[in-house]
């Protein structure tokens, strides 16, 4: 026996007037742990920056000490950030749950990435390697930039626009500094710009609402 989908347009209309109502009254959530990722990263990317550059006495190949140091105070702040996310009450609108996904889907997507590049680097040989993972930080901002429209369409907000368009236009400004120390002074400023800075002024934006 089939069972029929009962269509109801007007449950359908209801429920888009309130996802855009909610959108333009309630904060977005989860302002802290942009920040935190923002500031976290960036200076993982300074910690690259100075050891490309010889400002810290010690070997290049201690690169990875930074981000992984990062994303294992990242995860620390995940741990403590979502159980107190999912008990405020802004979080459960349907559009802090819609941007939520779409940031927590970006978070998993970058680390499939990382996944794929070190498969990669494997597969073609040490002399790739560096050409594959100098492309990440563009590829990171472009993941950055598609989590910010969603932000925005969900909260209509104008700034949220200005930070995707941004992201996406830095993504190949970082790609034309690929094989320089620049590339990780840049991506620090870029980290702090569009995730650090924004992510602490929506929490600040949050915490007063």
């Amino acid at each position: 026996m089939m069972t029929e989908k009962i269509e109801d347009p007007a449950a359908d209309i209801a429920w888009m007037r309130r996802l855009a109502e909610e959108g333009a009254t309630a904060p977005m959530r989860g302002g802290s742990i942009l920040m935190a990722g923002g500031l976290l990263y960036a200076a993982a990317s300074l910690f690259h920056w100075a050891l490309l550059t010889g400002a810290v006495p010690l070997s290049v190949e201690s690169t990875w000490i930074g981000w992984m140091g990062a994303t294992v105070a990242f995860w620390a702040v995940l741990a403590l950030a979502i159980p107190r996310l999912k008990r405020g009450e802004g979080a459960q609108t349907h559009a802090n749950r819609a941007s939520g996904i779409a940031w927590s889907g970006m978070g998993w997507g970058i680390f499939a990435l990382f996944i794929s590049m070190a498969v990669l680097g494997l597969r073609m040989g040490e002399a790739a390697t560096p050409a594959l993972f100098v492309l990440i930080p563009s590829v990171i901002l472009v993941f950055y930039g598609v989590g910010w429209a969603v932000s925005a369409a969900m909260f209509r907000s104008r700034t949220m626009w200005i930070l995707s368009f941004a992201s996406f236009a830095a993504a190949p400004a970082l790609a034309a500094l690929a094989e320089t120390s620049t590339l990780y002074l840049a991506y620090a400023a870029a980290l702090v710009g569009l995730m650090g800075l924004p992510g602490y002024l929506f929490m600040r934006a949050a915490k007063q609402a």
